[in-house]
């Protein structure tokens, strides 16, 4: 599947296969349960994002929500954005060895977790990253590294 154009999770979720529905549907499922408050839930990007609103914070490079993580069905596999990985070793340490404890192999761009099928995405895992950093942490975060606007 390809970037997806619908405008709701549900739309999302009633676009897919049944197969590939439940897989997303679980993974949303630890993401959510876990999620710090002040996220949202919403379609950007083609996919499932997670995200600061722009009601809270509204001074991100792009003028789009500032993106904590993100899941998708794509072509050929699914896959977990994560930006708080994206941006942190000491995170991506963590997570490194969580996939490592829990016997499962770590496919990983920057921020994207791929995985074939529910046995390459330990749940419990995705759980915890999801609660790693709450909002204004990230948002202290990001603020630490964006480049200031040009004049």
């Amino acid at each position: 599947m390809a970037s997806s154009s619908a405008k709701t999770v549900a739309e999302y979720l009633a676009e897919l296969p049944a197969e590939r529905r439940k897989v997303i549907a679980a993974v949303r499922k630890a993401i959510r349960a876990n999620l710090p408050k002040g996220y949202a839930e919403r379609m950007n990007w083609g996919m499932i994002a997670y995200e600061v609103p722009l009601k809270r914070f509204a001074d991100t490079y792009n003028g789009q929500p500032l993106l904590y993580l993100a899941l998708a069905a794509q072509k050929n596999n699914y896959a977990l954005y994560s930006m708080c990985v994206y941006g942190s070793p000491v995170l991506l340490k963590w997570l490194k060895e969580e996939f490592k404890k829990a016997g499962r192999r770590l496919d990983m761009g920057k921020s994207c977790i791929r995985f074939k099928d529910l046995d390459g995405m330990p749940l419990e895992v995705v759980g915890r990253l999801a609660a790693q950093v709450p909002v204004d942490r990230y948002i202290e975060y990001y603020e630490s590294v964006k480049k200031p606007k040009k004049k």
